[in-house]
């Protein structure tokens, strides 16, 4: 693969009757409930950004720099956005086989860059769309709207970098007279499992991503504005993809709670399609409005990486159009500043908490991970097994570490990296069982690879701490003034 040139991961994720297996093969004790497993049996955990193809009404189309950003973002995982009246299957719109061949080239991108896609149907350009004719099939239109399924199932059926297909995007009750319960149970569980009977005979290994109905404005419980499934989806491969874009502190662990509760009812596992609270523009030019930000996207991480949820941030754009759906004035789901789609300024109050440093994939089972932003200190704990493969820890040193980093092992072993040395990663303490040679500083990527971790037959903790740890002798130890 393209990918493995530029060092990355070569991530040919879940062939996912194994991963959906495997979310629960971690062991009882763990904290981790989520993650997924790739065909060599590693622990694996999705983040990455939603990919848009449109941005209003013009075309966006990203380019390997584009990709290259991302990947030292952390991403190893994209979701395109599709415009459904591309596919020509819904009255009113026309086939473009242009759009297939954009759709193609986008995911051998993030390919190279050594991520995996998913697609997501969104229903941007169908005119004079009816939910109520849609739940109703009036005319057919669910006839018509799986069909532009069929088109992308048989597409990507043998690809490999395609892992799976959000079915329904954010759908809707709107003006139609029945409750949330009643309209999940009647109409959209039905639906999916029509499309996943429909879908799975093209490839059994790949993944479809449900959400929950989003309400209508003024209807949310509890700040919460999408609702609860409450019944089980039948079918192979189903994963969990809620939504959650939540400003108050407060109901950011009682939300996600809840969505814990819905994936053990559906026994899948949580893959959060998309998150992260719009902007205001105005807070691009308020520090205070800035760390306001930073509070509740910190603990909204916080309860993602304690629980190893993936997750997709939306949206990797910049934002040459606004809109006013917030109460604050004119506001964007964009992570860069810039007044184009394709954005290179990053709203770093945002960005610098999405791409914190996580293990991106773990030859073994990942046990827990948490990232402490005060300290800018990565700990994890694992059970690795190295007949699994080469692990990865994504650093991004060139944000959270300028003064450099050092990686502990809890056999003793050491390793310090020094931006802009050509040396690379160099021992500062030996431990049993571990050599230099087996871990990789991966610049490109901003990535640890770990070629072999030392055998044990329990669980060995990790560290990534801020600076260049020094193994000094006791009498070259620097001491305060007071002697202590």
């Amino acid at each position: 693969m393209a990918g493995e040139k530029a060092g990355f991961l070569p991530l040919q994720i879940w062939p996912l009757a194994i991963a959906l297996l495997a979310m629960f093969a971690v062991p009882a004790q763990a904290q981790i409930k989520h993650g997924l497993r790739d065909a060599e049996g590693r622990h694996y955990i999705p983040r990455g950004f939603v990919v848009n193809t449109n941005d209003g009404n013009q075309s966006v189309m990203f380019d390997e720099g584009d990709y290259w950003r991302m990947a030292r973002m952390g991403a190893n995982t994209q979701v395109i956005r599709l415009e459904l009246s591309r596919f020509g299957t819904m009255p009113g719109t026309t086939f473009d086989p242009s759009y297939l061949e954009k759709l193609e080239r986008l995911t051998q991108l993030g390919s190279d860059a050594g991520m995996t896609t998913s697609f997501k149907m969104t229903l941007y350009g169908v005119p004079d769309f009816s939910w109520e004719g849609f739940w109703n099939n009036t005319n057919g239109i669910q006839d018509n709207y799986a069909k532009a399924w069929h088109i992308m199932w048989e597409r990507f059926a043998d690809n490999p970098d395609v892992v799976g297909y959000d079915l329904v995007n954010e759908p809707r009750k709107l003006s139609m007279d029945i409750s949330y319960d009643d309209l999940t149970r009647q109409f959209l569980i039905p639906f999916y499992e029509r499309l996943i009977a429909e879908g799975r005979p093209y490839n059994p290994d790949k993944l479809f991503l449900c959400q929950t109905i989003f309400m209508n404005k003024g209807e949310a419980i509890e700040f919460n504005q999408y609702a609860e499934i409450k019944n089980p989806i039948k079918g192979e491969n189903v994963v969990f993809a809620p939504h959650i874009y939540q400003d108050r502190i407060d109901y950011i662990e009682p939300i996600l709670s809840r969505f814990e509760r819905e994936a053990a009812l559906l026994d899948a596992p949580i893959l959060v399609g998309e998150w992260g609270f719009p902007t205001l523009m105005s807070t691009d030019t308020s520090v205070e409005d800035q760390l306001h930000y930073q509070r509740f996207y910190i603990r909204t991480a916080e309860i993602f990486d304690e629980t190893g949820m993936g997750t997709i941030k939306a949206w990797f754009l910049g934002n040459p159009r606004y809109q006013n759906f917030l109460p604050g004035g004119p506001s964007t789901w964009a992570i860069f500043q810039d007044n184009q789609s394709r954005g290179t300024v990053e709203r770093k109050y945002i960005t610098d908490i999405i791409a914190r440093p996580y293990p991106k994939i773990i030859a073994g089972n990942l046990e827990r991970f948490r990232y402490d932003f005060a300290q800018r200190e990565l700990s994890a704990t694992i059970t690795p097994d190295n007949s699994k493969g080469v692990s990865s820890l994504f650093v991004g040193a060139n944000r959270h570490y300028p003064d450099g980093f050092s990686l502990h092992l809890s056999n003793g072993f050491v390793l310090t990296y020094a931006p802009g040395s050509d040396e690379g990663l160099q021992v500062a303490r030996a431990g049993e069982g571990s050599q230099l040679s087996d871990f990789i500083w991966d610049e490109s990527a901003q990535q640890i690879l770990v070629l072999r971790w030392p055998d044990t037959a329990g669980s060995i903790d990790i560290r990534v701490t801020a600076g260049i740890w020094k193994d000094l002798p006791p009498a070259q130890i620097p001491r305060r003034r007071d002697g202590l």
